[in-house]
């Protein structure tokens, strides 16, 4: 079970390739954030993860599945989306079968 994550924060959960790139299943990233910028920080933190991981997940804020690249253009109320305290955002890379 995850903890709460501390005050002025929000859990940010990996996973597949995204917890093997970070080598962390979850951290706590400050908030507020806008969704827009979550990838720079990302990127900032573990260079690299962008191109590895992120061009190809998907994303969830409390459960809820966004578009933060895609929309950013065609939907202004994207951009304006901002992460909360408490939030849970995941990093979900595609999974393939076979």
């Amino acid at each position: 079970m995850l903890s709460k994550p501390p005050a002025g924060s929000f859990t940010l959960l990996y996973f597949a390739s995204a917890s093997t790139f970070t080598r962390k299943t979850s951290e706590h990233i400050p908030a507020p954030l806008g969704a827009s910028k979550l990838f720079k920080v990302l990127e900032e933190r573990y260079p690299g993860f962008h191109k590895k991981v992120l061009d190809s997940c998907a994303v969830t804020i409390n459960l809820e599945y966004v578009d933060i690249e895609a929309d950013l253009g065609d939907d202004p109320s994207m951009a304006d989306r901002i992460i909360q305290e408490g939030d849970e955002v995941a990093i979900i890379p595609p999974v393939s079968s076979g």
